[in-house]
């Protein structure tokens, strides 16, 4: 078997071939992917999000579905229900469109509660069930969900408990002036989509391989140093002035399992504070919540978070790290946001 950081870069380089830009949705999807958790996409109405699971879902040759939730939608709808067979006189179970691998639920706040967590309870538990009757998914299950980030009128806020079911929440905005260009160049031909996929995208792993280099991922090291480091992140979101409500312990498991999966992507058996600063915005953006001064005065989530950051000493010493790189990457970030 491949190791995984050449798996993750073929696969990468695959899905460039027809999917431009987004670093950060696409390396927050496969980090959600190889450490079993779900994506939360905030994002403008035609930035490629159906794109970009489909030619996932070629690359990583595992089914792809998609529901378009709306106001009159049902959780029988997504989960599957009964149907009465006439020749048989007997109920069987019809599969909804959750039985697949690579989900796409598209603006998922326009359903109201009682739909969406149906769908939030079977990523926890990876099974439906119906009448007293456990029916299981097939793994690995990936869920992408979206909502808009302008139009409110017709939508529902999640939760904080149903968001905190994310692993990562990723903000994708417009395309750079050289990708959209690029954009343009590829998909103006008005060439059938499906044809495209299975001539330019070819399949590089498939469902036994994710799940066992998942299973190998778990056994990354990360080192006491890294872990209080993750703990005093997660806990100065509850005590930071600018937050009504901070992050729950489960914020903490998704920076130790997503800093797992992305040091095995560079290659290295062990998690350092990189990994950590790497992930820290997508996986506690969701996850806190500005108080009334705060959305007063303006104040964004993603700069108070990198305050935050900055104001928690970074461990040295950690494999091979000495913890500088890291506290430069969270000025680099602050950078780019301003």
């Amino acid at each position: 078997m491949r190791n995984t950081k050449e798996l993750f870069t073929t696969i990468s380089s695959e899905l460039h071939k027809i999917f431009v830009g987004q670093d950060e949705l696409v390396l927050s999807t496969l980090v959600a992917l190889f450490s079993g958790g779900h994506v939360l996409i905030e994002s403008l109405p035609g930035m490629g999000k159906t794109l970009f699971v489909r030619a996932l879902g070629r690359v990583l040759n595992c089914q792809f579905g998609r529901i378009q939730f709306t106001a009159d939608l049902m959780p029988s709808d997504i989960t599957g229900a009964p149907l009465l067979d006439m020749r048989t006189s007997e109920f069987r179970f019809r599969p909804g469109p959750v039985f697949t691998q690579l989900l796409l639920a598209d603006e998922i706040n326009r359903a109201p509660a009682k739909t969406h967590a149906a769908l939030l309870e079977i990523m926890q538990e990876y099974r439906v069930t119906v009448d007293g009757t456990s029916h299981q998914l097939q793994r690995p299950f990936l869920v992408m969900a979206t909502q808009n980030p302008i139009e409110s009128e017709g939508t529902y806020n999640l939760p904080e408990a149903q968001l905190d079911r994310f692993m990562f929440k990723v903000v994708v905005g417009y395309p750079n002036e050289v990708e959209e260009s690029r954009i343009l160049m590829l998909h103006s031909q008005q060439i059938d989509l499906n044809q495209r996929m299975e001539a330019e995208l070819q399949p590089i792993t498939n469902p036994e391989e994710i799940l066992s280099v998942m299973k190998n991922n778990a056994l990354i090291r990360v080192e006491p140093q890294l872990v209080q480091y993750i703990n005093r992140i997660v806990r100065q979101t509850r005590n930071w002035p600018s937050f009504h409500l901070g992050a729950s312990p489960r914020a903490g498991l998704a920076l130790v399992q997503g800093a797992r999966t992305l040091a095995a992507f560079r290659g290295r058996d062990f998690a350092i504070p990189d990994d950590v600063v790497d992930i820290a915005l997508p996986a506690l953006r969701h996850r806190v919540i500005m108080n009334a001064e705060a959305e007063v005065e303006g104040l964004k989530v993603d700069n108070e978070l990198l305050q935050l950051l900055k104001s928690i000493e970074v461990p040295k010493g950690i494999g091979t790290g000495t913890g500088s790189i890291a506290a430069t990457k969270v000025d680099v970030i602050g950078e780019v946001l301003n």
